[in-house]
């Protein structure tokens, strides 16, 4: 089953739960243009949180969803606030949110926790989970170690509920070789980020835009708390830092504020830019609503042009 059936969306696509850039307004243009569109709480208050569903509510009649973050210090509190606003997505990240999954799965929500792993990934099936959404280590942001194209294929052997591809998504080749893998659907992210909707700053958006494939890096690699951006002076500096022996409060000071410069400010040399490694192949600005439809576009021109090739 394509997870578009279970979310009752056009296309089995789902957008990163991006944290202080996934807007209700910006999760409202994702699921208006046939996706689901998350919120993400990362980077939010309970109440921030609450305004952005409101806001979401206001711009689309659409299912949306939320993504929560289990290392958020108001998690407890928002994982009641999705049952009372009556949301019928969360997407979780960053820990394991089976403490929650009775009371979520009791109020009717669909469960789709990030994991990068298979371990993870049975253990959340065990818990009540509908389905995972397994992130390669070619996405950006937070980021495990498995390759998208070694996991997807493991995880889909390993359980029995729908597998979503996360991680060197943005064309319709990627989408179509995450089919390929067992994979239901595909998350995406960095395509997403190069739209005219995304909340960031126009400067992040052309960083997006001119990235190649070497340029983004993975930066608290030796500290256990991997994440991938655009290469940068804040991220030299910061490897550097860490390669001397730094202590991770050192480094927290040192970007502090950093990823609000670049969605905010648009400092591309000290805000942190996360990105996946498909940075290179996204060439262009364009409305949420057609990187989505020229994505399923070219994954069936490339799905005919393998039939042929495989019928040689």
């Amino acid at each position: 089953m394509k997870i578009n059936e279970l979310l009752n969306v056009k296309y089995p696509l789902i957008q990163g739960g991006m944290a202080n850039i996934a807007t209700g307004e910006f999760a409202a243009s994702v699921s208006n243009a046939g996706a689901l569109g998350l919120i993400g709480a990362g980077g939010m208050t309970t109440e921030i949180l609450k305004e952005n569903i409101q806001k979401c509510k206001e711009l689309t009649s659409q299912p949306f969803g939320v993504n929560l973050m289990m290392l958020n210090p108001y998690v407890d509190e928002m994982a009641q606030l999705v049952i009372d606003e009556g949301i019928k997505v969360v997407t979780t990240g960053a820990g394991n949110p089976s403490k929650y999954m009775k009371a979520w799965k009791e109020a009717g929500i669909i469960v789709m926790p990030v994991v990068p792993s298979v371990a993870l990934a049975k253990r959340l099936e065990r818990s009540g989970a509908d389905a995972v959404i397994v992130e390669g280590t070619e996405a950006g942001g937070h980021i495990g170690e498995l390759t998208t194209m070694a996991l997807v294929p493991q995880v889909v052997e390993a359980v029995s509920i729908p597998v979503i591809a996360a991680g060197g998504i943005a064309s319709g080749k990627q989408l179509l070789a995450a089919y390929a893998l067992g994979a239901s659907g595909v998350q995406v992210g960095t395509c997403l980020l190069a739209s005219e909707e995304c909340p960031v700053h126009e400067n992040y958006k052309n960083a997006i835009v001119k990235a190649k494939d070497t340029d983004t890096t993975v930066t608290g690699r030796i500290g256990g708390t991997p994440v991938r951006i655009i290469k940068n002076r804040m991220a030299k500096e910061y490897i550097k830092r860490e390669k001397e022996g730094a202590s991770m409060e050192e480094l927290e000071t040192y970007t502090l504020g950093s990823l609000r410069k670049a969605v905010l400010e648009g400092d591309t040399q000290n805000g942190s830019l996360m990105a996946g490694q498909v940075a290179g192949l996204v060439k262009e600005i364009k409305p949420v609503k057609a990187i989505i439809e020229d994505l399923f576009h070219e994954c069936e021109v490339e799905k005919e042009k393998l039939i042929n090739f495989l019928g040689e």
